[in-house]
């Protein structure tokens, strides 16, 4: 229950931290809330030989409103204020409910969005929000920067998009589109545990109450959040009703290979999936309508 031995460095600057972590590359990990990477340093999971702490940068703690709606989160944004803030409740619903399933209140106050994003635990819910969302995530190095979306940065089982020697340092979350209504459910064994299955949905409807876009996408269902893009675009262009939803939710479950283990075999799982994405399609629906 010990890390190996490791060498610590705090930040200076955005600039410092770029520059140690391209001459380190893979032998440096940056520290941002450390709730998913010192449990792993104990179990010797991760063993690196530089510890980067971000902590210093205050500057990637914010959330901005654009013109239009629009949100940016710098990576250091701790979940807790991702839960209170007043842009994320009126902008972003979706987060907003996400968030309090995020572990518990104590890991909440000293977790990071980027971290979590960087970690890309499938188990996680942010993960399947970004999905959801469509967000682009920006990454930096001393090379420069560039935006990833959401689909392209989670790559499999703790592993992202981003080069050795990038950060990922903000996301963008787009405005939402007028009537759009959305809801996050998962089920685990107690509050705060990983999900057996967890679920984010997004429904926008047009003037004259047809569907005009869905979204669903899944955590703890594969190696990676899983986007249901075929059975959300299934349901654009109907007026929808219940059995549209009870469709979708069944077709988006028969296309998921989640894993078993001693909590829930791989059919539950699924039947579980099934079960909450028309709940949360049900949800979206009503929120959309009112």
């Amino acid at each position: 229950m010990k890390p190996a031995p490791f060498e610590y460095i705090a930040a200076e600057s955005l600039e410092h931290a770029l520059a140690v972590k391209a001459r380190h590359g893979d032998e440096a990990s940056f520290l941002a809330g450390g709730q998913s990477l010192i449990p792993a340093m104990n179990f010797r999971l991760a063993q690196p030989a530089l510890l980067l702490d971000l902590k210093p940068l205050a500057a990637l703690d914010y959330v901005r409103g654009e013109p239009g709606g629009a949100l940016r989160i710098g990576a250091l944004t701790l979940h807790r204020t991702l839960e209170r803030h007043p842009l994320i409740a009126r902008h972003q619903p979706l987060l907003h409910e996400a968030v309090p399933f995020v572990a518990h209140p104590q890991i909440r106050t000293r977790g990071t969005l980027g971290g979590n994003l960087a970690h890309a635990d499938p188990a996680s819910e942010y993960p399947a929000v970004m999905a959801a969302l469509g967000a682009r995530l920006k990454a930096q190095s001393v090379r420069g920067e560039r935006w990833i979306g959401a689909a392209d940065f989670f790559v499999g089982v703790f592993t992202t998009a981003l080069a050795a020697d990038e950060l990922l340092v903000e996301v963008e979350l787009p405005a939402l589109p007028p009537r759009t209504g959305s809801c996050f459910l998962e089920e685990s064994r107690r509050q705060g545990d990983y999900a057996l299955m967890g679920v984010a949905a997004s429904i926008s409807l047009s003037e004259s109450g047809e569907c005009a876009g869905a979204r669903l996408a899944f955590c703890s269902a594969g190696e990676t959040p899983v986007s249901a893009t075929g059975a959300a675009s299934a349901l654009v262009g109907r007026r929808l009703g219940a059995e549209d939803l009870r469709a979708a939710a069944a077709a988006a479950a028969a296309q998921l290979q989640p894993s078993g283990n001693v909590h829930a075999s791989s059919g539950f799982r699924r039947h579980l999936a099934g079960v909450l994405a028309r709940r949360a399609l049900e949800k979206a629906l009503a929120r959309a309508g009112a």
